[in-house]
């Protein structure tokens, strides 16, 4: 049988990069094929093009045996190539039977075809063992249901092969569970799924087979029996795997943010942050665990200042903020990760140097009185790419050419660099590699040492396992669970996540961490 994807000497060159070069993949039909590399590695260019998205400048491709070459996805989805990206594309205020069809709707002489889209949907889900109810509006949805409703949508539209773009990126260990046991059940019906994941341990759990790329161009494919974590890390950044662990307390007695009775509303007026008690000393990490649409975004936007407080109170280092503006509050010394680095923490098609103002354009070295200082900014960039290690040829390139690593520790420089007495890092490690995830922690890990006090928002629960101090779960708007990370396991802190009935694993601390 020939194999269901088969790239040779693909390359692709951008200016001043080579993101793909001569790059072979096979892929066997009915397997299910990890992809790993660092940021930068050209995972995401060799998936673009394998979609459709970007065409490449040299190499050739092959589906199930067939030559092909695509100019769109839809030239892609028509060979039977489907993805599912990281960042769901649903409609919130739709049904699952209306997302589904977006864009493929079955017509009759009536218009859309409801009876003829309900019953394929029910074929498709049938067939591969992902139960939906067509009627349940999206928004209700948890996020590994709506993970589901993306593959159902790239099956319904015919797809026997899929690229899934880091899935477990948002799961709680339960709904990872869940998905692996949907990717066997694809699998089992005939599916080839191909995937890229940074968590070493799920790869080997659930691929047949593993290949590695490193700058550019394929290391090795490897089966999952014959290698540990430690090798493919070695193979992916030529390092051990790095361990989010903190080992001495450096917590104080010093109050650096403390967030009193804090209740946020949403547009429809409920309370979507509910009476929030939340205090984090200098030399402290707190970590916010919770499936996301929980509230932390809007406890977090209210933090920073761009939600408004329906009522409570927020201080920073003894100071009333609850009102500040934006701005105040970052000079008050308010560091902010954001979750969404394209949307919220760059622009991306500004030069490096202009995108480390963000948020401290009004301050020295960026600013001399009211007038921007380009000499000081551009100095002040070069400071932060060599200590930060943001891999870059200068620092008038644009923050869209930089892998997402690389984008990750500019931002989290440009923060560090400020000296922040309180950061927010929302997910500072999520979709960036191995290497990249270690600067991060060892930045945040040796600004805690020296007294920094940080709210740690993360889907990724080794994370907020290994870097907390005190670990608090938010369900529903509320903080429901206080927690010693020493004594609690991912599956454990998945439980509390998702509102299960389970005794608490570690032992429970007080409610005001």
């Amino acid at each position: 049988m020939a194999p269901a994807i088969e790239l040779t000497g693909i390359t692709k060159r951008f200016p001043g990069v080579v993101a793909n070069d001569d790059v072979n993949l096979t892929v066997e039909a009915g397997e299910i094929h990890a992809i790993c590399g660092e940021n930068g590695a050209g995972k995401s260019t060799l998936m673009k093009i394998l979609y459709g998205m970007q065409p490449p400048d040299e190499g050739t491709m092959a589906v199930d045996g067939q030559r092909v070459r695509f100019s769109s996805p839809s030239d892609a989805i028509e060979a039977g190539v489907g993805m599912v990206h990281q960042h769901f594309m649903l409609a919130d205020n739709l049904t699952v039977l209306e997302n589904v069809i977006l864009g493929a709707e079955p017509r009759n002489w009536r218009g859309i075809d409801f009876k003829a889209a309900r019953q394929h949907l029910s074929e498709v889900g049938e067939a591969y063992g992902l139960d939906v109810d067509p009627d349940d509006l999206v928004e209700s949805l948890e996020v590994g249901e709506r993970q589901r409703v993306e593959i159902i949508k790239v099956l319904y539209r015919g797809a026997r092969i899929l690229i899934l773009d880091e899935p477990t990126a948002v799961l709680v260990p339960q709904e990872v569970e869940e998905l692996f046991r949907n990717m066997r059940e694809l699998k089992a019906s005939g599916a080839t799924i191909l995937f890229i994941d940074h968590k070493l341990d799920e790869v080997l759990e659930i691929a047949d087979s593993i290949t590695v790329l490193r700058q550019g161009r394929t290391v090795a494919t490897v089966k999952p029996e014959d290698v540990t974590a430690g090798d493919l890390a070695e193979l992916m950044v030529g390092s051990e795997l790095p361990t989010p662990d903190i080992t001495d307390s450096t917590v104080t007695d010093a109050v650096a943010l403390d967030v009193a009775e804090l209740v946020v509303h949403d547009a429809d007026e409920r309370a979507v942050v509910d009476r929030v008690d939340l205090r984090i000393h200098k030399g402290e990490i707190v970590g916010i665990a919770g499936v996301e649409g929980n509230g932390q975004s809007e406890l977090i936007d209210a933090i920073i200042g761009t939600q408004p407080v329906a009522s409570g109170t927020i201080s920073l280092l003894g100071a009333d903020v609850t009102h500040a503006s934006v701005r105040n509050r970052r000079e008050a010394g308010i560091g902010y990760v954001p979750q969404d680095r394209h949307h919220e923490g760059l622009l991306l098609e500004a030069p490096l140097w202009e995108n480390a103002m963000l948020g401290h354009q009004t301050q020295a070295p960026y600013a001399k009185g009211a007038f921007v200082d380009r000499r000081g900014a551009q100095g002040q960039t070069e400071q932060i790419r060599t200590e930060f290690d943001v891999r870059t040829p200068n620092v008038h390139v644009a923050a869209h050419a930089l892998s997402g690593g690389n984008q990750q520790k500019l931002i989290l420089g440009r923060e560090m660099m400020a000296e922040p007495s309180v950061l927010i890092a929302a997910h500072p490690t999520r979709g960036i590699d191995v290497g990249a995830q270690a600067a991060v922690w060892d930045s945040i890990r040796a600004a805690r040492a020296k007294g920094l006090a940080t709210l740690l928002i993360s889907a990724d629960l080794d994370e907020l396992i290994g870097l907390s101090d005190t670990i608090i779960v938010m369900l529903r708007g509320k903080l429901v669970a206080t927690l010693d990370p020493a004594a609690v396991t991912p599956r454990d802190l998945g439980a509390y996540m998702t509102g299960a009935a389970l005794e608490p694993a570690g032992q429970e601390v007080a409610a005001d961490g």
